[in-house]
């Protein structure tokens, strides 16, 4: 057989391993990315050499799917083995030394007691204030906390729950999605997401989200959030108001200022592309968010307040910034924002976009962290 047909061979083996895991059966699908491993690693045989792209991502595809069938060993040797080939392109080897991280702090992992799903996310910041496995703790916590969040929201829509606009997520929704946080290897500051498998079964349990289904929906939520949050995004959350909560909450992640210039995940997955948060997406996301709320019929000037959030009233509909001007200035229209997204802001700064109506009241079109 040739490389075409070894590496097809491993693609089919790979799509029947993904519907098994789909299908709850963790067992077989171990073992057919077992053998979509065997057919890469013969597709790498037969290989000319002097095609170093095909050779790098054939290479990286090897690495995955023998961590995808939980032979650590097997795939930490293969890292290795590619790494140190001379004709190996750039963009594989940081992939491969990406795996080697995920590949190691699995192995931490696995001497828990603690089961975990293996579709871990990478979060790296860049830029700015950031150093090499350094970072201002206040920048760190609040993406930490959205990120937290925004695995809860996913949860909560993939078992169709109703909008949660106040509180914090149900006891339900904790054990099916319970978020943990680890350290891993310093390159720029990252920190790795993993979610624990629930400790308990119950009656119902078919009906409940697998931990692996809620972080691949994670990673396809973010990802259409920030790539095309008009044109997939609503085929993925088809909720309007799951929707703006999702982008709010994807908008939080990316870089204000020059505290840091981006922000980027990456799944365990090596043919995902890593998701990357800039200004510019940042930017994007809050247009389509203004677009979900319109300046009202009856307003006459539109402007931005930057200051401290300092007062707030959901149920009463209302939020008070303070601004340089003698007296807080009170926004209305505020009672359909989520605690999620303004809870973090209390006693911040802020940027209000706001329109002012003929009677001179500010109503709400948006709100953010000013970093």
């Amino acid at each position: 057989m040739t490389w075409p047909e070894h590496h097809s061979e491993s693609e089919r083996l790979a799509a029947a391993a993904e519907a098994a895991s789909r299908g709850s059966d963790p067992q077989q699908a171990e073992s057919l990315y077992r053998q979509a491993a065997e057919a890469e690693a013969q597709a790498l045989n037969d290989l000319d050499r002097t095609k170093t792209r095909t050779l790098g991502v054939t290479a990286v595809s090897l690495v995955a799917l023998w961590y995808k069938a939980r032979d650590l060993a097997l795939a930490e040797r293969s890292a290795h083995l590619w790494l140190s080939t001379p004709d190996l392109p750039r963009f594989a080897a940081d992939q491969l030394q990406w795996l080697l991280q995920t590949i190691w702090n699995d192995r931490v992992r696995g001497e828990s007691p603690v089961r975990f799903t293996g579709d871990e996310v990478t979060v790296s910041v860049k830029g700015g204030e950031i150093v090499t496995g350094g970072a201002p703790l206040d920048l760190i916590m609040r993406r930490v906390e959205t990120v937290q969040a925004l695995f809860y929201r996913t949860a909560e829509l993939l078992v169709g729950a109703a909008h949660r606009k106040r509180g914090t997520p149900s006891d339900d929704i904790r054990d099916v999605c319970r978020p943990w946080l680890f350290q891993t290897v310093p390159g720029s500051y990252q920190f790795v997401v993993a979610i624990e498998e629930p400790r308990q079964r119950d009656l119902f349990e078919t009906k409940r989200p697998q931990a692996r289904e809620i972080a691949q929906t994670f990673v396809a939520i973010l990802k259409a959030a920030v790539e095309a949050p008009e044109e997939i995004l609503p085929s993925i959350v088809p909720d309007v108001e799951y929707r703006k909560t999702f982008l709010s909450l994807a908008r939080s992640l990316a870089p204000t200022g020059p505290r840091f210039t981006e922000l980027e995940i990456r799944s365990v997955d090596p043919r995902n592309r890593p998701i990357s948060l800039s200004g510019n997406a940042r930017s994007h996301m809050g247009e389509v968010l203004k677009r979900y709320k319109p300046a009202p019929h009856d307003t006459v000037d539109q402007l931005q307040l930057v200051g401290v959030l300092r007062a707030l009233h959901l149920d009463e509909d209302w939020l008070e910034i303070l601004t340089p001007a003698p007296n807080p200035i009170r926004v209305f229209g505020a009672g359909d924002t989520v605690d999620d997204v303004i809870g973090p802001m209390v006693n911040k700064r802020v940027i209000v976009d706001a329109a002012v109506n003929r009677r001179g009241r500010h109503v709400l079109r948006d709100i953010q962290l000013a970093e």
